[in-house]
């Protein structure tokens, strides 16, 4: 996989742009999110991890987004495997990211995983 940049000067801006809450550096954009397809909530994890009531007619919200690796991400440039991510201008930490994938909230395992928790990301329209 390669490592991208961010709005690299491109005729078209995203519509989309994700900034850190703290000190509201872009950190992706709409254009770098890798999808992914949801997954079927607590009965996708191991049963200890499960709550006590299974909703079954209730579809789980992801609490991440995922985007592929960007230039930002040292840690992936160092060539670790696993590490948090941290935001370049005030070192919030971001999310983290696996080369092996990672389990989302949804239940969906995503493989590679670099995830932005939403609670630490603001979305933003340009």
């Amino acid at each position: 996989m390669e490592v991208n940049d961010i709005d690299a000067g491109t005729a078209t801006k995203p519509q989309i742009v994700y900034r850190c809450k703290r000190c509201r550096r872009i950190v992706a954009a709409q254009e770098n999110m890798v999808p992914h397809k949801q997954g079927e909530g607590e009965r996708c994890f191991k049963w200890k991890k499960r709550g006590n009531s299974l909703e079954t007619d209730r579809k789980p919200e992801c609490s991440s987004i995922f985007v592929e690796p960007l230039k930002w991400m040292e840690a992936v440039q160092e060539g670790s495997v696993e590490e948090k991510l941290q935001c370049l201008g005030c070192k919030a930490r971001l999310g983290s990211f696996n080369w092996a994938g990672m389990q989302c909230s949804c239940g969906t395992w995503v493989n590679p995983a670099f995830q932005l928790h939403k609670s630490r990301i603001d979305e933003c329209c340009t």
